[in-house]
């Protein structure tokens, strides 16, 4: 027992008896640290937000934060701002979807964690309501998500790395900003053009492309403008895209909400090359925000994303474990039951909306209103030089609240001064009211050019 501790100290000491020789070792040491220094490099909090956060920025709320809305106490307010439907409980959803979650409540089989990119069964479902010959889906092709905000999220962290830009229509919904600016990716916008139902000014679009251009960004049916993209200028646009080797976020979350007479083109069916993530929900066709299911549907037919794509959204997706279960309990159900009548009579009540609030707004001096096609928007411009006593967009929707008790979004919020934007889905009997207090209003305000008057003289 002896002769074994001394020969452990030996080698603690660094030397190894080996019979008559003896070998010298290298041996880390530990180093004894004061434990009262250790507590003194932090004497006091200091807990700060992280960069991420702080460059978290939502331009309508920090817009609309900073007005001064003051409604005027002898009207009732009417708010024409929020571009949720289900605000003033005249648009409810179709009891079939209602039923839909009432059964994969009472099934019991929904209550528990589902795989973070969905139910093999509920992608199947939209794979199956999506597909089409042109562009077909598979289950594996679908990545369900916490509503469409959560699938525009997954596809720019996919796609995009810090120091990267992508490329987003003015006007825009302004998530888009929102998220690449807090993940430090550089927004570049292109210009939609009023003057041709908003379509994309194409040439501006393709100059902005360099080799920092990860993503571009096309919202079809917009959310501001209400516009619908033709075939022939869909097809413009994969152009630029597939000469410039461009992917596409497809923001189609108003998809089939378009008025008669026109036409919903989604736009991987057209895409011969170009892969596309496709983003849409259950939001704004089904009336049901609140539920926060949405999707990304993968089109990529040329397998040029690969394998690292979807592998890259099945990951991204792990960080939150998917949306609600209970909704994708009822997705099946929602996709395959909801009656055509439902979609017919939204569609019919927002079009309707839309002609009372563009006609009626097309005769007030001072304003332009742009027809829509589809979504829930119209776009109103407003002649500044005619109302000298605002300075921009702001001012103006801001002493429309004071004065009539009517707000509207400034389309400052979406990166296009004068002009604001109307939400069409209140009763028709507040549209109406709306639009008789803007025209109040306008009429209060409007000064004529003094070569107007000197024209009105003559």
């Amino acid at each position: 027992m002896d002769s074994y501790r001394a020969s452990q100290n030996n080698g603690l000491n660094g030397n190894f008896m080996n019979g008559n020789s003896v070998h010298h070792v290298s041996v880390r040491t530990r180093v004894s640290v004061n434990p009262a220094k250790l507590k003194s490099l932090r004497q006091r909090w200091n807990v700060r937000p992280s960069e991420m956060s702080k460059k978290t920025l939502n331009p309508i709320r920090a817009i609309v934060d900073g007005m001064k809305l003051t409604p005027n106490p002898e009207k009732p307010m009417i708010a024409l701002s929020i571009g949720d439907p289900t605000v003033f409980g005249n648009m409810p959803t179709d009891d079939t979807v209602l039923q839909a979650v009432k059964e994969a409540i009472d099934s019991h089989k929904y209550n528990g964690y589902a795989p973070s990119v969905g139910y093999q069964k509920s992608r199947e479902a939209v794979a199956n309501f999506y597909s089409c010959p042109e562009a077909p889906l598979e289950d594996k092709d679908v990545i369900l998500t916490s509503g469409c905000s959560q699938a525009i999220e997954l596809a720019i962290s996919v796609l995009c790395n810090p120091g990267d830009n992508i490329l987003v229509p003015r006007p825009g919904f302004s998530l888009y900003k929102t998220l690449a600016v807090s993940m430090g990716i550089q927004v570049k916008h292109y210009n939609l053009l009023p003057e041709k139902s908003w379509e994309i000014d194409l040439q501006h679009l393709e100059s902005l492309i360099d080799d920092k251009t990860a993503c571009l960004i096309v919202n079809n049916p917009s959310n501001p403008c209400g516009s619908v993209f033709s075939r022939e200028h869909q097809h413009k646009i994969l152009s630029v895209a597939s000469r410039n080797c461009i992917p596409i976020l497809a923001d189609e979350i108003y998809g089939d909400m378009v008025f008669p007479g026109c036409d919903f083109q989604p736009l991987a069916p057209l895409s011969s090359d170009v892969p596309i993530l496709s983003c849409g929900g259950l939001a704004k066709r089904w009336l049901v925000p609140g539920w926060r299911m949405g999707w990304i549907l993968i089109h990529d037919r040329n397998d040029i994303f690969g394998t690292g794509i979807r592998e890259g959204l099945v990951k991204l997706s792990q960080r939150i474990l998917g949306p609600c279960t209970v909704v994708q309990g009822a997705l099946e159900s929602i996709l395959n039951d909801t009656p055509p009548e439902f979609y017919q009579g939204t569609i019919s009540f927002l079009k309707s909306n839309s002609e009372i609030c563009f006609s009626e707004l097309s005769t007030v001096p001072g304003l332009n209103p742009v027809m829509p096609s589809g979504a829930m928007y119209i776009m109103v411009r407003i002649e500044m030089e005619h109302f000298p006593d605002f300075q921009n967009d702001v001012e103006f929707t801001e002493r429309l609240v004071t004065e009539q008790s009517v707000f509207c979004l400034p389309a400052t919020a979406f990166e296009y001064p004068n002009f604001f934007r109307i939400v069409v889905t209140v009763p028709e009997e507040m549209m109406i009211e709306a639009c008789i207090r803007i025209r109040e209003f306008c009429a209060r305000h409007y000064r004529p050019r003094s070569q107007d008057s000197h024209e009105l003289d003559q």
